[in-house]
């Protein structure tokens, strides 16, 4: 326990609390250090997917974010019923002031914690809602794709007509893009949907065309005062998966369909009920301008989107997610430049290393150790910011089936108005991946 942390009236150090696991924790680690900064003791909470001697490792350099950490307590699960009893014994140590879910995992449990202790939060029911494709259908169908549920019992012979493919199967309850895939027929459809956990809910859904995008918002007391629109690439031509590989912030697009994009994300947030926080939706804009919406996260956006809107508007995220989170006043910025994460084509094979020409390269995976993205001038030229890997030394490189199979990117940003394009060939073309045949 920190011994230069206020207390509250209770006379109990003031705290904020932490729920992620180590790979999101080490991404936002200025988060753990802005708590700090302010005087709040930063708490974790981290499910059995963190390795809690590697964590202690990090904690124990004091030239890491996350050495700032002065409790962690690891749960089985994120369950909410697991979540809130292994959190009484620091709620009785602290005087928890606010509560953050750095990753997708633990939306739920931070949601209804907020709302039992009375602070600022995403809501309880937005974040059921927002953990739960089907559940998003429901509360916003006219912003859906058409969909079906597909009962666990039913997956062996449930069947489409022959004019509904393309569709998309995928799990209601999944992240990252795991278990996500385009059918072509019904063989196709049989076999995906024989993938998923008795467990868990499968959805089949129409194959919805058009440009995709994310739109990340910051909402404070169920008013967005910040909305940003990112652009999005993905692997889905090139076979039945859909891998983001770019991530442009913010988007290269009309200030029309920037527009319809905005207020529809604006629209559902308010239907789902998000009152305080950054929230991060998907979506795709169709030919004929319809918005539809994949799904939408009551959560920071993962990758590096969170710098590249750092870069393109100069200030970091980490001082408003801690300003929603105590329930002060909050702003943040319009873009003054455009920043890219371009994932980079592999060969398959076993990586042995990267490097690049004039770039820094970091392993995140391998260190726990993002690199600072500084932001530059306005008017600065194009330049590369880093090359993250995203893999081991070891790891077969293959098909790029869900985030987790990509190996590398590079962080890029130029002014609104130079040539992306060109600022993303120059970018990639300074980074060699060394890959062995397997």
């Amino acid at each position: 326990m920190s011994t230069d942390t206020p207390s509250d009236a209770s006379g109990l150090p003031g705290a904020v609390l932490f729920m992620g696991d180590l790979v999101v924790l080490a991404r936002q680690g200025r988060l753990i250090q802005e708590a700090r900064d302010r005087g709040l003791a930063p708490l974790a909470v981290v499910s059995t997917d963190t390795d809690l001697a590697r964590l202690d490792a990090v904690r124990a350099d004091p030239s890491h974010t996350l050495s700032a950490l002065a409790e962690v307590v690891q749960v089985g699960d994120a369950r909410i019923s697991v979540v809130l009893p292994a959190v009484q014994p620091l709620l009785r140590r602290y005087a928890v002031r606010g509560v953050i879910s750095v990753g997708e995992v633990f939306v739920e449990p931070v949601g209804v914690l907020a709302d039992c202790l009375g602070l600022p939060g995403s809501g309880s029911a937005a974040a059921v809602i927002c953990r739960n494709k089907l559940l998003q259908r429901t509360t916003v169908p006219e912003f859906s794709p058409r969909w079906e549920v597909v009962p666990a019992a039913e997956r062996a012979t449930f069947a489409l007509p022959a004019d509904a493919y393309p569709s998309v199967v995928k799990p209601a309850g999944r992240f990252y893009s795991s278990g996500v895939r385009q059918v072509e027929n019904q063989a196709e459809l049989t076999e995906a949907l024989a993938q998923f956990g008795e467990d868990e809910i499968s959805l089949v859904e129409s194959r919805v065309t058009g440009r995709e995008f994310s739109v990340e918002a910051l909402v404070q007391n169920g008013e967005v005062f910040w909305s940003g629109v990112t652009g999005k690439e993905t692997n889905e031509h090139e076979g039945a998966f859909f891998t983001e590989l770019s991530h442009t912030s913010p988007a290269a697009i009309d200030a029309g369909d920037e527009a319809a994009l905005i207020a529809a994300n604006t629209e559902i947030l308010r239907r789902v009920g998000v009152r305080d926080g950054f929230t991060h939706g998907e979506y795709r804009l169709t030919p004929d301008g319809r918005v539809v919406l994949m799904e939408v996260a009551a959560r920071l956006p993962g990758d590096a989107i969170t710098f590249l809107w750092e870069l393109a508007t100069g200030e970091p995220v980490e001082r408003v997610m801690l300003d929603l989170a105590l329930g002060e006043p909050a702003s943040y910025p319009a873009p003054r430049r455009r920043a890219r994460q371009h994932f980079l084509d592999h060969p398959h094979g076993v990586l042995r290393d990267v490097t690049a020409d004039g770039a820094e390269v970091s392993w995140p995976s391998r260190d726990d150790r993002w690199p600072p993205f500084t932001p530059v001038a306005e008017g600065d030229g194009p330049g590369t910011r880093g090359v993250l890997v995203g893999r081991l030394p070891g790891d077969v490189l293959g098909v790029q089936r869900d985030s987790g199979h990509r190996s590398a990117s590079v962080i890029l940003d130029a002014p609104l108005d130079a040539d992306i394009e060109a600022a993303t060939k120059q970018a990639t073309g300074l980074v060699t991946l060394h890959v062995d045949p397997a």
